[in-house]
């Protein structure tokens, strides 16, 4: 066997054993500091170059001379790179320490994440922009959640309110009818029916609402013609644009379908055409289109209820919302609850809503993906 094949082995023989040993040592230390583990990482080569030197120096029949000057230039490397290996590990374990500390400002109450000031390696700031995405993303949504509870609040207060009034009026009127102390009952009973219907309708309205916020919302879609689900809707809401002296227009710009729900579809027009009958004066006239826009079918209903506050404008389609100002709640608006089923539904069907001040009034707009 050549001289340079015994020390291939004898240096691999040295190696595996330092390695095996090494990984041993790895794997007892995984659960070990970081900085402790880069050191023994550190250390596992270096000893396994020092093994390797000294056993093929010893197979070399060195000199006792030129073996100490070996084994001193090994043991000078091996301090040297385990001074290195020190300074990595603690390195590391302080931009650690940092970006742990950082990360406990996530729960505070602010919430907001303070990246460390030091600098950090690469992956390290990479988890601190991570961190400070999601803490953006947490601020949102625990904004979201308070105006929600907020919504939430209102909602209970108005609700509780508007369910009261008739309730109390639908009592009065039955002990009248029951004592006999009404002097018109034809009119009592036509009347506690209208309030009944009311209380059903803002019930439903409840429900509906509740559906769409738990996911529970079940679409049945099929192909819808606009043209004529803007004529069932103008048709169905013609008695109370009468009743309130409102003229309604409405057209349909050639032949546009979507894939929706029709139920929940007529419904959110519905209420957006009620809405706008609602607040226009009397003599007013709401307009009701259908369009293409964009590749989007676009359902758009203008009023003249005088316009909304630009400050209002973002807040119209949130819970409870039942206006200031110049457009104020009327008696018969109920309780907000309308337009955040207009959002809902529009959401669930892959579209959105929007308000927009135009001429006279105000232009609601629900887009959503036109058939090709």
């Amino acid at each position: 066997m050549s001289p340079q094949v015994q020390i291939v082995l004898i240096a691999a023989g040295c190696t595996s054993a330092v390695g095996l040993a090494g990984m041993g040592v790895v794997r007892l230390l995984r659960r070990a500091s970081l900085r402790l583990s880069i050191q023994a990482s550190g250390a596992v080569p270096v000893l396994a170059i020092v093994a390797a030197t000294l056993g093929t120096a010893e197979a070399m029949f060195l000199s006792q001379h030129d073996f100490g000057v070996v084994v001193m230039v090994c043991i000078i490397a091996g301090i040297v790179a385990s001074g290195f290996s020190w300074l990595l590990g603690r390195q590391v374990e302080s931009g650690s320490a940092a970006l742990r500390q950082a990360a406990r400002s996530l729960g505070d109450e602010a919430g907001q994440f303070r990246p460390p000031a030091q600098p950090l390696a690469a992956e390290f700031t990479a988890l601190s922009q991570e961190l400070t995405h999601t803490s953006a993303k947490l601020a949102k949504s625990r904004a979201r959640e308070r105006a929600l509870e907020q919504s939430r609040r209102q909602l209970v207060a108005w609700v509780s309110h508007d369910l009261r009034t008739p309730l109390a009026g639908l009592r009065a009127m039955a002990e009248a009818l029951e004592d006999g102390l009404a002097a018109d009952p034809p009119r009592y009973h036509k009347q506690i029916r209208a309030e009944a219907e009311r209380l059903a309708s803002m019930v439903d309205d409840l429900f509906e609402l509740s559906r769409i916020h738990s996911g529970a919302l079940q679409l049945s879609s099929e192909q819808i013609a606009l043209d004529d689900l803007v004529s069932d809707v103008l048709a169905s809401t013609e008695a109370l644009a009468l009743e309130r002296g409102v003229s309604l227009d409405g057209r349909a710009a050639g032949q546009l379908t979507v894939r929706a729900d029709p139920r929940e579809l007529s419904r959110a027009l519905t209420n957006l055409l009620a809405n706008a009958i609602r607040h226009t004066p009397p003599g007013g006239c709401v307009h009701v289109e259908a369009r293409h826009e964009n590749g989007d079918a676009l359902l758009a209903v203008a009023d003249g209820c005088g316009g909304i506050p630009e400050a209002d404008l973002p807040r119209v389609f949130d819970l409870a919302w039942r206006g200031t100002d110049a457009r104020s709640p009327a008696p018969d608006s109920g309780a907000g609850l309308g337009l955040a089923i207009v959002r809902g539904v529009a959401e669930a069907h892959q579209g959105s809503v929007r308000v927009v001040n135009a001429g006279e009034g105000c232009c609601f707009e629900m887009r959503l993906p036109a058939c090709s």
